[in-house]
């Protein structure tokens, strides 16, 4: 049997979760700090990251989205706001976190089409996802052989 290089990094991403490693706390806190949608520059999880389409080329970005943890009944904030900052609605009962998340980013990037997402980190109070996008318009991405068969052009 063949082991490949994605077998090995989805091997230490799971002794990463189990032993609930430093670096993995060290990049909680460090998202912590940073807004709700991220742009990143490459995918933490490239084996995912692959099995989902991703391809390092122009026209795919990798976006780390920060999901509250909690149920659909939220307590509504007391100082004013409106509805749609509160953060109570649009949080379904029968929608996970990561169709949240992509939700999210795919109202942020109208112009991109969500390929997918995945689990990275999750605290007390956050969950987070990387979501893989691609946009259908883009030269590089038109002209590969293999996306065309996979994306429905318009």
């Amino acid at each position: 049997m063949v082991v490949g290089m994605y077998n090995y990094i989805a091997e230490s991403w799971k002794r990463l979760y189990k032993e609930k490693n430093d670096i993995l706390k060290q990049r909680i806190v460090a998202a912590r700090r940073e807004h709700a949608i991220v742009r990143v520059d490459k995918p933490s999880r490239l084996d995912r990251a692959r099995a989902l389409g991703y391809k390092a080329k122009q026209g795919f970005i990798v976006v780390r989205v920060r999901v509250s943890k909690g149920g659909m009944r939220r307590k509504r904030a007391r100082a004013g706001r409106r509805p749609k900052h509160i953060g109570v609605v649009k949080i379904k009962q029968a929608e996970s976190m990561k169709r949240v998340a992509e939700r999210r980013v795919a109202e942020r990037y109208p112009n991109m089409e969500v390929r997918g997402s995945y689990y990275l980190f999750e605290d007390g109070r956050y969950y987070w996802f990387e979501c893989i996008l691609v946009d259908k318009s883009h030269p590089a991405v038109k002209n590969d052989r293999e996306l065309r068969h996979q994306l429905v052009f318009e």
